[in-house]
């Protein structure tokens, strides 16, 4: 019986690499449903090429656009309303979320309560509203496998293990900037801080690597995913990018997952879960691994990464407001309005000035994620 998946985000890097592997997978899987927000050229292609039941797109205007050059048998919907539509279909069993940013919660929600598998790449929001999403999910069985590298790592290497876990070691290349003088990083063209040495990603998560917020945010995703205190999760600066994280169980043994880095690994696994498939294996060459290793993070270099342990000591809303500052201040930086060095400044200021709800709401956190969006907004426009 083939399972039906739902690619929301689908004409991103996430998207695109889980439509490459789902191709390689043969008949065990129908592509169902696509979702976009406004590539409608991308995701007219892959309307054509899938043959989806459904596709969305962001709003009621590119509806129209869509639909004439998409093939007639396939629906379309759009907004908030069209992504429930998509997650509540009875043919859908798994769903990819591909979307980035807090706009995915919604429909992360009602997929849970509709019991879908989650493979889940988005960061924002598990950071955001972790609890709340974790604990619907621990009530209602369903099973949420992450699909970014470190967390798939440790998904791997906790399997079965999980009451023996007693610290979590996230490993991240360091990004661009990591032989870079502090001194030089606003003198860089946004090209410059775009190329990461291991990945290809989108924008916004290249230069979130870059200040490296991606592992600040990775550790509090990670807090939800597995149960871990903040203080029990460290970041290891990898540069080889072949360990994509490790565990230390309570007996001292720590286990690593090594592959080679491309995201459709853990993006098939996602999928195939709990079984793994040998189409188009992607092995490592020892051979051509001269060493292996690890150094601390220097935090004065990349404060975004303090930054962001010290909103999720601090809990309440605040990691909602880190995220939401961090969206804006990265927009206005690649908009050539704020420097690099900036960034991290913006979201300081715009911490120090948040008035955190404890135990928030989703309607809270969302109030704190439109704040600080705008207040970092407004700290932006003064540089």
């Amino acid at each position: 019986m083939k399972k039906g998946i739902a690619v929301l985000g689908s004409t991103g890097s996430i998207g695109v690499n889980t439509l490459n592997v789902l191709s390689g997978l043969g008949n065990d899987f129908k592509v169902v449903a696509l979702s976009a927000d406004s590539n409608i050229k991308s995701l007219s292609e892959e309307a054509r090429r899938f043959s989806p039941e459904i596709i969305a797109v962001g709003d009621g205007i590119l509806t129209k656009r869509i639909s004439s050059i998409i093939p007639g048998r396939t629906a379309v919907t759009s907004g908030p309303a069209g992504l429930k539509e998509i997650v509540s279909r009875g043919d859908v069993d798994i769903v990819v979320f591909a979307i980035s940013g807090t706009a995915c919660i919604p429909p992360l929600i009602e997929a849970i309560k509709r019991r879908k598998r989650i493979a889940l790449a988005n960061k924002e929001a598990l950071v955001s509203a972790g609890e709340i999403i974790m604990a619907l999910a621990r009530k209602l069985g369903v099973n949420i496998i992450p699909i970014d590298s470190e967390h798939s790592a440790i998904f791997q290497c906790i399997e079965g293990r999980r009451d023996q876990l007693k610290r979590i070691y996230l490993t991240g290349s360091g990004g661009p900037l990591l032989s870079v003088p502090k001194k030089e990083f606003d003198r860089l063209p946004i090209e410059a801080v775009l190329r990461h040495p291991k990945w290809k990603m989108g924008k916004k998560i290249s230069v979130d690597s870059a200040t490296m917020m991606n592992k600040g945010l990775e550790i509090m995703e990670a807090r939800w995913l597995f149960n871990m205190d903040e203080s029990s999760i460290e970041v290891l600066i990898h540069p080889e990018a072949v360990i994509h994280s490790m565990v230390e169980l309570v007996d001292g043994t720590v286990l690593a997952q090594l592959a080679v880095p491309d995201m459709r690994i853990p993006i098939q696994y996602a999928i195939t879960y709990p079984k793994r498939s040998g189409i188009r294996p992607m092995r490592l060459d020892f051979k051509s691994i001269d060493k292996l290793s690890f150094m601390r993070p220097d935090m004065d270099r990349f404060p975004c990464l303090g930054l962001a342990r010290e909103a999720a000591r601090r809990g309440g809303s605040y990691p909602a407001a880190l995220v939401a500052a961090d969206e804006e201040a990265v927009k206005f930086y690649l908009g050539g309005r704020i420097k690099f060095l900036q960034i991290a400044k913006v979201i300081e200021k715009v911490l120090g000035r948040h008035k955190s709800r404890m135990s928030p709401s989703l309607s809270d956190i969302f109030d704190a994620e439109k704040w600080a969006r705008e207040e970092a907004g407004r700290l932006c426009s003064q540089f």
